[in-house]
């Protein structure tokens, strides 16, 4: 079945970011001036969203720095706007998104579309063309380290791999969606290629990740903890893995070191989202790279001030210099990041940068069979996303068997939100193997949110 790519704009792309990753600062910024001089006069001629916050702005580049930012709420209300292509209609997109057969299928045949979580309080529907794919297969391609390069030698094709993807299978989620545009770019893999869903009871995943035996797992750090526990527990054996590939959550020093002795692997860490696939690749030195040729990341403090390099933010601003169907200019990402003012010992002049956000916990319940049953916050968050269409809430985890809601909502709308969220809470627990759990209920608690406007949804 056919997906999004152009073997023209990959090369093309791929020469881009070939010849950036060891190039000098001073041409780093001079690439992020012009691509950003592109970006800014296309969106001043195709989106009236951004001709508007414009207007009465300099032209070029300075622009960028009289800019207020924006939220995701805000461009989703005004999507029709906001786009550059009058062809992308919201509506149209949420009617192709609910449809879990559209998952890897282009939209209006140029155009790889997937959703967000609700993380920030509003989910958001994002739209790829075949440019803006180039460019995240050149940079994982190109910039991801090569754990087995030998091997890689001997085996372009992939042929003798078997890739696991743990996550979310129900969604047109970037993750999934990628997975799935893989099987179909390389037919050759689609059997070695597969993807396992969290959400099944947990049994149900051991036993078909043992029956693969993946070579490489694919997941989010929560996840991959988890897997390694059952590993360290010897309720799942996994001996041919060799690389383990974790991104969309906070992965500390301390967890990789763990993960990489329990699992018997390589961990290889990146950070991305749904607006940005590839923003960043961890080095051989272990230090996590900004794909600042391409994206711009601006961090602020908790007034939206901008910070130093050395400095923790209370959020990011976002530049997208590749999107120019969806662009993304100086959009409120919500991520503690720090940038290191120390050059990285690999030698590549890309900033050096701490990912300190996404900050959710695994909680932990009693289990039938006596032992605790990690719940992972990217499946509670996803049941009730999905089943219940909650986005705004908090869970606080009051003893092993207890948990406690926190909605906004009041009077019967609240009273409606919480029994259902409380039968699918209840339901996942119990097919992850847990005790019967309670789910108390606190109506008109306003979720707490920095200036971000992103939360820690779960808390143990």
């Amino acid at each position: 079945m056919a997906t999004i790519f152009d073997a023209w704009q990959f090369g093309s792309a791929t020469w881009a970011v070939a010849s950036a990753t060891h190039a000098r600062p001073e041409a780093i910024d001079a690439l992020q001036r012009q691509r950003l001089a592109v970006l800014l006069e296309v969106v001043r001629d195709r989106s009236s969203f951004y001709r508007d916050r414009f207007k009465g702005l300099p032209a070029g580049p300075e622009a960028l720095l009289e800019l207020q930012p924006v939220h995701r709420r805000e461009l989703m209300d005004r999507f029709d706007e906001w786009v550059c292509d009058p062809d992308l209609k919201l509506e149209g997109l949420r009617d192709f998104t609910a449809d879990h057969r559209n998952i890897g299928e282009p939209y209006l045949g140029r155009y790889l579309v997937w959703e967000s979580s609700g993380t920030s309080g509003s989910p958001g529907i994002f739209v790829q063309d075949a440019h803006c794919m180039a460019l995240y297969d050149a940079l994982e391609g190109l910039r991801r380290s090569a754990v087995r390069l030998a091997q890689s030698l001997f085996d372009p094709l992939g042929l003798g791999e078997r890739i696991a993807f743990v996550g979310v299978t129900d969604g047109h989620f970037a993750s999934y969606v990628t997975v799935e545009r893989l099987r179909r770019l390389q037919p050759w893999m689609a059997s070695s290629v597969r993807s396992f869903s969290i959400l099944q009871p947990q049994e149900a995943l051991l036993a078909q990740l043992q029956d693969f035996s993946p070579t490489v797992l694919a997941s989010y750090p929560s996840a991959a903890a988890m897997l390694g526990q059952e590993v360290a527990g010897q309720r799942l054996c996994l001996p041919a893995l060799r690389e383990i590939w974790t991104g969309g959550e906070t992965l500390s020093a301390v967890a990789l070191h763990r993960l990489e002795q329990q699992l018997g692997a390589v961990v290889r860490n990146s950070y991305g989202s749904s607006e940005f696939l590839a923003m960043g690749w961890e080095c051989r030195a272990g230090r996590m790279h900004l794909n600042s040729d391409w994206v711009l990341l601006e961090p602020v403090d908790e007034h939206q001030r901008p910070l130093p390099p050395g400095e923790s933010s209370a959020s990011v601003w976002l530049t997208h210099l590749g999107n120019t169907v969806q662009p993304l200019i100086r959009y409120d990402l919500g991520d503690h990041v720090r940038f290191v003012p120390e050059a990285c010992p690999c030698g590549c002049a890309l900033p050096v940068i701490e990912l300190q956000g996404r900050g959710d916990d695994t909680l932990r319940v009693a289990g039938v069979n006596g032992r605790p049953v990690p719940l992972l916050p990217l499946a509670l968050s996803t049941v009730l996303e999905e089943r219940v269409g909650l986005f705004d809430f908090q869970i606080c985890q009051k003893d092993d068997q207890t948990l406690i809601l926190r909605l906004p909502m009041t009077g019967e709308e609240g009273r409606r939100a919480l029994a259902q969220a409380r039968t699918v809470l209840t339901e996942y627990a119990r097919s992850q193997g847990a005790q019967p759990i309670r789910v108390l209920g606190e109506l008109g608690i306003r979720v707490p949110r920095g200036r971000s406007g992103k939360s820690c949804r779960i808390l143990s």
